[in-house]
């Protein structure tokens, strides 16, 4: 299970941007679950008779003789929920087919870190309420609210690197997963087996709908329908239907080949502007998304600004005065949910991170610093959605009232305990703050394959800290747009700059043959020279062109232009092509930093950023090595 600089993932689709979109709505909608709650809050102390009869009144849906009947609280709890859930296995699943987990060793530190992360909280619950009446409620004690604990980490770890979110995430994946499994099976009560049958066989057909390549997502509807209606008639909670479905969506990276079909489908409506070509060309378009990018790109938005905040707005109002509070904080309920999450959750998180080290010789490391697994440890201590949904389960009244203190009041101190362990981060000198939240875990590497001096383009020094490799098109007006920032960023003399062809000749005709200028170009030993000139002049770049540029940087002209005219270096652009394919590139400009693929802007704060933390990282892998072989 060692890991080296060199190992590498074998895979043709990989993570994508969708991930930073779903870190950036859970800091936004951070705030408005905050707001919710207060809201909740404050009704509830001010009318809480308005409140219970809101949340109570009846909702009825009926069809022919049949007739679901629940209050508005259950809708919501049971109901909405389920789309959240459906989110949450969907961000599962594209960690395990896109995400860190895809290397399946890195699920090893996560899966034990989730596992005793829920065992240790529950561990404090139950001892705290040993023979009481709460002790049934040990279930309140043991899930983090993923979406919200991301939304404060970004609120209160200003500057934290993704990694350390994408830790948090990769986690507390499994607190999720078993969450789900304790609700259903624990506290479902009077389960009738034959609806639970019917449940499954909805969920079979869906998937055999799945295997039979059907794409459209109304297809699925009434199977999913019809499982969430049997659970909910079973007694098994419902929003397992959503985690079901969320696990069995693939998730994947639109190919360059399918997208190159989208092109097609676009040029035939261009060619006639018919609704057949139109409604053609936009299910074309869709269908390049993977089944989970779909899902998530219509329902996290929802989840996260309106389903979790009406949940919270739903479940937080508790009348607060002084005698509830009195008999709350004497409450073994509160104090078994407090220190649960206070303390068992920074406990399970560090004490797992560092035995796993420690017993495996290093082999098995988290994939942050300690500053990272500090501040992971203290933000899990936020619990809110599957707690307040377990609690609904198992307590009625004050106990359930006590319980939620107990949520409310962990979310705080946790939130406290996380603002200053990353403020105290922040005031280490960088390459020791760079150390604490990186740690020194090698990176799974993206670019494949890695570059090589003998075949690659290549401007700076060949021992340089950092290569910046550039997948491009010479037609591409966003390549000519990351053009000057890329001479900008070559004035650093600790950079290695690559460039690869990607010519995206269904969209730039043009494309293909500028790369083969540029090739010819190579074969007399002006590549770089011909490279610009391409893209100091994108809308030229006819043959007439290309030869008037060969002649002014005094190429032979007879041998470039039979190496036009014959494609005599085709294979090498090919070849390129290939690597694109094989990194999981479909698009230009893609860069690539030391083998990292980067998200985001590539204007020149974004990727001087990204290039200084890479310089750094690269600096703590080799203290690391260095370290490693002394002992």
């Amino acid at each position: 299970m060692t890991e080296t600089s060199t190992s590498r993932t074998l895979r043709k689709r990989h993570l994508t941007s969708p991930l930073r979109a779903f870190l950036r709505i859970e800091s936004g909608s951070a705030g408005v679950l905050v707001a919710a709650i207060v809201a909740a809050l404050f009704w509830a102390n001010i009318d809480l008779d308005s409140y219970e009869a809101v949340w109570r009144t009846e909702l009825s849906v009926r069809l022919g003789h049949l007739e679901l009947s629940r209050d508005l609280h259950t809708w919501i709890n049971s109901g909405l929920m389920t789309l959240f859930f459906l989110v949450v296995g969907l961000e599962a699943r594209r960690e395990f087919d896109l995400g860190d987990l895809r290397d399946r060793r890195r699920f090893v530190l996560p899966s034990v870190a989730g596992l005793i992360g829920m065992l240790i909280p529950v561990l404090i619950f139950l001892a705290i309420n040993h023979g009481g009446v709460g002790a049934h409620g040990w279930g309140v004690a043991m899930s983090t609210d993923t979406a919200l604990a991301l939304g404060l980490l970004a609120l209160l770890g200003r500057g934290v690197p993704d990694q350390v979110r994408i830790f948090l995430l990769t986690v507390f994946v499994v607190d999720d997963l078993i969450a789900l499994v304790v609700i259903a099976v624990v506290y479902s009560e009077d389960i009738t087996v034959p609806p639970l049958v019917v449940a499954v066989t909805a969920f079979a057909l869906m998937l055999a709908i799945r295997a039979a390549g059907v794409r459209r997502g109304w297809a699925y509807v009434p199977a999913a329908v019809v499982m969430w209606g049997a659970l909910l008639v079973s007694g098994v909670d419902p929003v397992v239907t959503g985690l079901a479905i969320g696990l069995a969506a693939f998730a994947y990276s639109p190919g360059r080949s399918d997208l190159e079909k989208v092109s097609g489908l676009f040029r035939s409506f261009r060619e006639q502007p018919t609704p057949t070509l139109a409604r053609t060309a936009s299910i074309g378009l869709t269908n390049t998304l993977s089944p989970n990018d779909r899902l998530q790109r219509i329902y996290h938005p929802w989840s996260s600004y309106v389903i979790v905040p009406l949940f919270g707005l739903a479940n937080a109002g508790i009348s607060i005065d002084a005698p509830f509070l009195a008999r709350a904080l004497a409450s073994p309920v509160t104090w078994g949910v407090l220190l649960a999450y206070v303390i068992g959750k920074p406990l399970a998180v560090i004490g797992t991170s560092a035995g796993l080290t420690w017993l495996s010789h290093g082999r098995i490391r988290p994939a942050v610093g300690w500053a990272g697994v500090l501040g992971s440890g203290t933000i899990a201590g936020v619990s809110f959605t599957v707690s307040l949904l377990v609690a609904s389960l198992a307590f009625t009244g004050d106990q359930l009232a006590e319980a939620t203190v107990g949520v409310l009041g962990a979310a705080i101190v946790s939130s406290a305990l996380t603002w200053i362990a990353f403020r105290v981060t922040n005031a280490l000198p960088q390459d020791k703050r760079i150390r604490a939240l990186f740690g020194d875990m090698t990176e799974l590497i993206d670019l494949i394959p890695a570059v090589d001096e003998q075949l690659d383009h290549v401007r700076g020094p060949a021992d340089a800290s950092v290569t910046l490799v550039q997948y491009g098109d010479f037609q591409c007006p966003y390549c000519g747009t990351a053009e000057p920032v890329v001479r900008q960023l070559l004035g650093d003399a600790d950079l290695r700059f690559v460039w690869r062809h990607l010519p995206l000749s269904d969209v730039h005709p043009q494309a293909r043959l500028a790369a083969e200028a540029a090739e010819a170009a190579a074969a007399q030993g002006k590549f770089w020279q011909m490279h610009d000139l391409l893209l100091d002049h994108q809308d030229e770049l006819d043959a007439a062109a290309l030869l008037t540029y060969a002649a002014d940087l005094g190429l032979d002209q007879k041998r470039f232009h039979d190496d036009l005219t014959s494609q005599a270096h085709a294979g090498r652009i090919d070849s390129d092509i290939d690597s694109a394919d094989s990194s999981g590139v479909s698009g230009t400009p893609t860069f690539f930093i030391n083998g990292r693929r980067h998200y985001g802007a590539y204007d020149i704060t974004a990727l001087t950023a990204a290039i200084r933390m890479a310089r750094a990282r690269a600096r703590l892998g080799r203290d690391a090595v260095a370290t490693r072989t002394q002992n």
